[in-house]
């Protein structure tokens, strides 16, 4: 499977592997790290962003891709919608189908309140399928929140909301218990006790996994209860606006059913936005780890209806993301990899960076040995480097692969490459959007009543750089905060008339900044098709 340029450096990653062992890369200086960052991690490249010019936000920048989008007109705007009609009218509307909007639901539920989901794709199609290597939580005698707290902050650049990652720290230990007790099927010892080890940047092993399907198997188990619940999923449909009152209260969303084109009037007291990620924008055209429908809706709803963004710029590219074979270019390799042993290794064999540092570092790291150093691996689409896997099995012993990320070697010997003898082609891969809306820890936007947001489409909890197993951790903690606080604020709540004058203001600030975009938003599914002249 290999080119005969990849197996001679295998052989040097071969030769060089006993005295690497021996002598493990020291961790960078603070000032070395903001040195790396500022010279090569994409977030510091110019011309990858672009100015808002409206809304907000009005002169920071954000991606390129996403500032179009901010810049583009509703759909609505061509075609009439009659709010009189309605189609859905409950309590807690909440938009998206994933972990956190699963979490919202099901304690809505519990609540007592009217609750319904309305996804774009199925429940389950989301982010939150594609987390492998765990979920963090201080619940160990030799752990504490405040611990967790701490590298959370600081691997996040100190740029976290305070409130925001306190609520996370302090209700971890609570999230892996309410999972244990849904049926999740976390690693445990014979004894029963949960298997946890480090992640980058971590200072103590707080990461509760599922083999390498932890997010899968948080999935399963939360989409299971929303089923059982009867809690009504209305499938394949997208909210394309946020419906507000005439006292600026939200007040529901129109929807698309994305199978017949036609538009759907949702009521609601409460509206949770929990709509994911932004990894199929392709920021700077990096491949994505992402699922397909995460386009940054939620962002571009709340941002229309006046709730302002936080961290918009800062984006998350997982240091190891599959650079070979091509079949499946851009796909997920766990940071589980490298906390069970694995090295990174450029085409010398040398090993050129501690292999747990964050994810913002590994990533520029290996981003400067691909350009400057000249020091990468040719790839049929560009370069990579060597994640030594073969490691995990000599440090761990024989059947350590198999049995603690059984998933990254089957999807490996797909292609004939057997990680447990070879070691395999990683390179940086658009993962995670750090910024989104910005909410107070009670999960409400700032200045849209009764809107609250969870999971990827927040902004603050992780600052400009996220912990590995933070994000399904948070997905729980203020996914189930969000529904909780969504159905006590229904029930104080009294709608008025419903409204779309909002998208009308939008347009016509689009019209005063001069700003002309053919173009529609929320984008809802990626433009992949060729249009040849």
């Amino acid at each position: 499977m290999f080119t005969p340029e990849m197996l001679e450096s295998i052989k040097k990653v071969e030769a060089t592997r006993e005295e690497r062992m021996k002598h493990e890369p020291a961790r960078m200086t603070a000032e070395e790290k903001d040195t790396l960052l500022k010279a090569y991690h994409p977030d510091y490249r110019t011309d990858g962003f672009d100015e808002i010019k409206i809304g907000p936000n009005k002169g920071q920048k954000a991606p390129k891709e996403l500032a179009d989008l901010i810049h583009s007109n509703s759909r609505l705007i061509a075609d009439n919608v009659d709010l009189s009609k309605v189609d859905y009218d409950v309590d807690v509307l909440v938009i998206g189908g994933g972990g956190a909007g699963s979490s919202a639901a099901i304690e809505a539920h519990e609540a007592g309140a009217n609750v319904m989901i309305v996804t774009k794709l199925r429940i389950g199609d989301a982010n939150t399928m594609m987390a492998e290597g765990g979920i963090q939580a201080a619940d160990k005698e030799n752990d504490s929140p405040v611990q967790h707290y701490l590298d959370a902050f600081g691997g996040g650049h100190f740029a976290a909301r305070p409130e925001l990652l306190r609520r996370l720290v302090m209700e971890a230990p609570d999230a892996i218990h309410w999972l244990n007790k849904l049926g999740v099927m976390f690693d445990k010892d014979t004894e029963g006790n949960m298997v946890t080890t480090h992640g980058g940047g971590t200072s103590r092993k707080r990461m509760h996994a599922c083999k390498d399907y932890s997010g899968a198997e948080i999935m399963r188990n939360l989409r299971d209860e929303v089923i059982n619940r009867n809690i009504p999923v209305v499938e394949f449909t997208s909210a394309v606006e946020l419906i507000k009152d005439d006292k600026g209260q939200v007040s529901g969303a129109v929807l698309l059913n994305m199978e017949t084109g036609d538009y759907l009037v949702a009521k609601a007291k409460t509206v949770v936005i929990a709509t994911g990620g932004a990894g199929r924008l392709h920021y700077q055209n990096f491949p994505t780890s992402n699922h397909y429908g995460a386009t940054a809706d939620g962002l571009i709803l709340g941002y229309r209806a006046g709730a302002p963004l936080l961290y918009q710029d800062t984006i998350q590219y997982h240091p190891t993301g599959v650079a070979y074979p091509s079949q499946i270019f851009g796909a997920l390799v766990t940071e589980k990899v490298r906390s069970l042993g694995a090295m990174l290794v450029n085409v010398d064999g040398e090993a050129f960076m501690h292999p747990l540092e964050t994810r913002d570092v590994s990533a520029a790291s290996i981003i400067r040995e691909c350009s400057d150093r000249n020091k990468g691996v040719e790839t049929p689409l560009g370069t990579g480097v060597w994640l030594d896997t073969p490691m995990i099995e000599i440090l761990g012993g024989e059947g350590t692969i198999e049995k603690r990320i059984p998933a990254m070697l089957r999807m490996y010997l797909n292609y004939d490459i057997d990680m447990r003898k070879q070691p395999i082609l990683i390179y940086p891969t658009l993962h995670y959007q750090n910024g989104g809306l910005e909410i107070g820890g009670d999960g409400f936007t700032k200045t849209i009543p009764n809107l609250l947001v969870a999971g990827e489409a927040v902004g603050g909890i992780h600052g400009r750089n996220r912990l590995m197993g933070n994000s399904l951790l948070d997905i729980i903690v203020f996914g189930r905060n969000a529904g909780k606080a969504a159905a006590a604020k229904a029930k104080e709540t009294t709608l008025g008339s419903m409204t779309l004058e909002h998208i009308n203001e939008y347009a016509q600030e689009l019209k005063d900044a001069g700003i002309e975009n053919e173009g529609v938003s929320p984008l809802l599914l990626p433009k992949y098709a060729r249009h040849e002249r």
